[in-house]
């Protein structure tokens, strides 16, 4: 029985990889992708974390496991259902590491999960899990250093480890020491925090103890290790924070904020919200102010260097495969929860404009039977790794709303015409209410707001910074119809009663 590791960074986006032509340093990611096989065209199924998580996780669409945005928790049952409950069902040892975000950490009040923040401290500090159907957990919460390590006892593992030694004082005021230079990029700065502290390290260390456990048990093993970077703040620690010299980043070619050329609800959430609970929340974390091209360059050298840190964690993930004698029985697989604007359309972050950037991540997979150098363009999404997950670690892999790249990954090439994508926001999120429906073939990008009717469509071969809304454009009326339908499409299932709001993030 194989083994499955799945690596995830947060925030990434799918075409920063050095292979994918950018700027950035991923020399172990490139590595990885000609030792196995990387799917060009992969898409979230939603773009912020909670529901593209709960999406990986079940293998079901935001609207079926109810976690329809950020600040909904995924039901327990639903969260146990999904691929580690099932490898578990199988008789593998399931393991989850990092930042999970299946319930939400900011919340209006105590919910009783692990993540919140507020009820993490009724957890002792020899609790371990079982969470979600993984077995083994150890958790950092929330992972984002827009906020300190919160001080035990609240926190998880992470945050009690970082001030065990009763050092959490002095690595706070280096972390929160700005290296020069600083030019005022927004949520930007080069911290001084030493590496050996910072949570992309430990997600890594933990992960391989883990592997070293199950060497020694002698135990087959599904192992989630999710890294909390590179999510803003850009915050990546010396030396990592200068591998990318500002003057030798890729600009966006399209960095012009050009709300009056969108459909109507793009400024109406670049206004943002007036919910007091999002403003004391949220406050300016998702709306960023307009960045020079100095500043864009800084931001986005703090951005590689992020990724480039946790490049080299993946690089120890693979060594301990090696050493462990693991390698040959294990499939190990990295992609994203979803990706970033970076400036694309002089947009920061992410939001309710589903550009590229934003819904495209990387997906790649080693592994036994993997072929090499193999690079498929068919439009995939992480919703088919739930079902692909639990048939490569030989678990009951039916039910889900995805399609298994099991076929893809031998010699099968089956076709895929299209991938999708859905967010219901209501009116706490951005000022309006919005069911965004968004479907990506492989030459065209539809994506519409059921609610009002307004719509955008992307002729990606011909425009592929997506500067052209062609929405009801006669040219493409035919092309606009059979997207609608395969929107029209969605598998069957919604959760009833919806899921009710505990927070914001």
């Amino acid at each position: 029985m194989p083994n499955v590791v799945l690596i995830t960074s947060d925030q990434h986006r799918g075409d920063c990889f050095g292979f994918a032509g950018r700027r950035v340093k991923t020399p172990v990611l490139d590595r990885m992708s000609r030792d196995g096989t990387r799917f060009d065209l992969c898409l979230t199924p939603n773009v912020v974390c909670q529901p593209a998580r709960a999406s990986l996780l079940t293998g079901l669409l935001p609207g079926t496991h109810g976690v329809v945005d950020n600040g909904y928790d995924l039901p327990t049952g639903t969260g146990e259902a999904g691929f580690a409950g099932r490898c578990r069902a199988a008789g593998l040892r399931t393991g989850f590491i990092g930042k999970a975000h299946f319930a939400t950490s900011h919340t209006f009040a105590p919910t009783g999960s692990p993540e919140c923040r507020e009820s993490s401290a009724r957890y002792g500090a020899d609790w371990f899990g079982p969470y979600m159907g993984f077995e083994h957990v150890e958790l950092v919460v929330e992972g984002h250093n827009n906020w300190l390590p919160m001080r035990p006892p609240r926190g998880q593992h992470y945050e009690r480890w970082y001030y065990a030694d009763g050092d959490g004082d002095t690595r706070n005021r280096l972390y929160q020491t700005h290296l020069s230079p600083d030019v005022g990029a927004v949520q930007t700065w080069s911290s001084a925090l030493p590496i050996e502290w910072h949570n992309s390290t430990w997600v890594t260390d933990r992960s391989v103890a883990f592997l070293a456990d199950m060497k020694a048990r002698n135990e087959n093993f599904v192992l989630w290790a999710s890294y909390p970077d590179p999510h803003h703040p850009f915050d990546a620690p010396a030396p990592w924070c200068f591998a990318h010299h500002p003057d030798e980043v890729d600009l966006p070619p399209h960095r012009t904020l050009d709300l009056e050329r969108r459909p109507w609800w793009h400024a109406a959430a670049y206004s943002g919200s007036a919910d007091p609970r999002v403003v004391r929340i949220r406050g300016s974390f998702n709306n960023a102010p307009p960045q020079t091209d100095l500043q864009l360059r800084h931001l986005i050298a703090n951005y590689y260097g992020m990724i480039a840190l946790i490049d080299a964690c993946v690089g120890r993930l693979l060594e301990s495969l090696e050493w462990l004698d693991l390698k040959d029985d294990t499939y190990v697989i990295f992609t994203s929860d979803h990706g970033e604007w970076l400036g694309d359309h002089g947009l920061m972050f992410k939001g309710p404009m589903l550009y590229e950037g934003l819904v495209r991540v990387g997906l790649i997979v080693t592994g036994p039977t993997v072929p090499a150098g193999q690079v498929i363009e068919e439009p995939v999404s992480t919703l088919d790794l739930a079902a692909t997950i639990a048939g490569l670690a030989g678990a009951d892999a039916s039910g889900t709303q995805g399609t298994s790249l099991q076929p893809m990954l031998g010699l099968e090439r089956p076709t895929r015409d299209f991938a999708y994508n859905e967010w219901d926001l209501d009116e706490t999120r951005c000022g309006v209410a919005l069911n965004l429906r968004l479907v990506r073939t492989k030459r065209y990008k539809l994506c519409i707001d059921a609610l009002s009717g307004a719509g955008e469509l992307y002729d990606l071969h011909d425009d592929p910074f997506e500067a052209i809304n062609r929405y009801d454009d006669p040219g493409l009326r035919s092309v606009q119809s059979e997207l609608q339908d395969m929107i029209a499409s969605r598998p069957a299932g919604r959760c009833e009663p919806q899921l009710e709001r505990v927070g914001m993030a």
